[in-house]
């Protein structure tokens, strides 16, 4: 499994929950048709973090890169109503962060012949 994470501010006057709402709408588009396998919203807590970190964070879930890539390219005609939605998020966000990390061990890695 690959994670795919984002970090992120809202802008002022955005509400919490209608950011929550969006991104619930998104996303569920996405794994509804199967370009990501599942996501999930978390926010920072009692302001423990890096500051550089937002306080929103959404780690999205895919098998692969292959299907992280279907789903970068889905949303990047930017068109129909997955533009609606990605901009409805998009819109309410700043001071973004993204990274990618894969489960580990995974497959592709040997086990126990370790190499310095």
């Amino acid at each position: 499994m690959d994670l795919y994470h984002v970090w992120c501010n809202l802008k002022p006057g955005t509400g919490d929950v209608v950011f929550c709402e969006r991104v619930a709408t998104y996303l569920g588009r996405l794994r509804d048709e199967r370009l990501i396998l599942s996501y999930r919203v978390t926010r920072r807590k009692l302001g423990f973090g890096p500051p550089q970190l937002g306080e929103f964070h959404i780690a999205i879930e895919v098998v692969d890169l292959a299907q992280l890539e279907a789903a970068f390219q889905h949303v990047a005609r930017r068109a129909g109503p997955i533009e609606g939605l990605h901009h409805a998020v998009n819109s309410l966000v700043t001071d973004l962060n993204f990274a990618l990390y894969r489960d580990f061990p995974d497959a592709v890695r040997k086990t126990g012949e370790e190499q310095f």
